[in-house]
């Protein structure tokens, strides 16, 4: 029997939760489909679907067996692609998801250089600081910055971000700056949700560790843009990353706070939608993008 066949017959029953469903998205007959899973079956000397008249439900077996011919098949689905349509794999739209401000402060000024790379693959680009559902919205690879809460998704660690604190010009000008991190209780503070941890305030002085929570701030905002437009509009200090505020710390509209205190790092990640083949052309995004950002120091 042809055991890769098989497998993706077996898997298109589970998938479309029939017999009769499966064989009409295989396009052969129901009785052919029935015959290849129970030599299957025969095979592995295991019952791997539990049949009644008018549903099926998957032994303990064949629940274990399904998850790891699932993995086979999107692997063995991408090898082809990538050896039999290599042109073509790399070429064609390609979704992706980001967080605006890492998206504009640093994707978008390097995108050039892709373009002229793959001239071929267009890009639709979704800014959301949101955790957005990759497979319900067909994204074919997401941003995120942060600690990632499933460990179950298929993840790459492409960028490491830089915490500290920043003011505007003209905020140290009229207030002055905090020479100390337990200081901080006498400015106004602009808070983000993604920095309020008792982790992300530990400083570190002179191999010396301080954790300095602040007073309530002044505001709080959701959103990384909400917080880059506060502190440049003067509002007092706030917990930034090099990456949201490079462009603004190069012009001299922000002011770096505490040079001496390190603030720790924020990861940054490519995620892949789970359960879905990956495409070639996301992949090579990822690596170029990898490839850019570490050229930025």
């Amino acid at each position: 029997m042809d055991r890769l066949q098989a497998m993706r017959h077996f898997v298109t029953v589970v998938d479309c939760g029939s017999f009769s469903a499966a064989a009409r998205q295989l396009r052969i007959g129901q009785p052919a489909l029935s015959k290849s899973v129970a030599l299957l079956e025969d095979r592995l000397g295991v019952r791997l679907i539990v049949r009644s008249t008018r549903s099926h439900s998957l032994t303990e077996a064949g629940q274990r067996f399904y998850d790891g011919a699932r993995l086979a098949l999107d692997e063995a689905d991408a090898a082809e692609a990538a050896a039999r349509d290599e042109a073509r794999s790399l070429s064609g739209s390609l979704r992706l998801a980001a967080p605006p401000v890492y998206a504009s402060q640093v994707m978008i000024p390097l995108l050039p250089e892709f373009q002229a790379l793959h001239p071929d693959i267009r890009i639709e680009l979704i800014l959301d600081d949101r955790r957005v559902d990759l497979v319900e919205e067909g994204v074919d690879l997401a941003l995120r910055t942060g600690a990632l809460g499933d460990s179950s998704l298929l993840v790459r660690r492409i960028d490491q971000a830089r915490r500290m604190l920043v003011a505007s010009a003209g905020y140290v000008k009229a207030r002055g700056m905090p020479a100390d991190p337990d200081e901080l209780r006498d400015h106004p503070i602009i808070s983000f949700a993604g920095f309020e941890t008792r982790e992300a305030w530990t400083f570190v002085r002179d191999g010396i560790r301080k954790t300095a929570l602040p007073a309530d701030p002044v505001l709080r905002v959701n959103a990384a843009e909400g917080l880059r437009a506060a502190v440049l509009a003067g509002m007092g200090i706030a917990m930034v990353t090099n990456r949201m505020v490079g462009a603004n710390l190069a012009r001299g509209e922000l002011v770096p706070l505490l040079p001496d205190c390190a603030l720790g790092t924020t990861d940054i990640w490519v995620i892949f939608p789970e359960g879905r083949r990956v495409r070639p052309r996301a992949r090579l995004f990822a690596d170029w993008l990898a490839g850019a950002v570490a050229g930025l120091g």
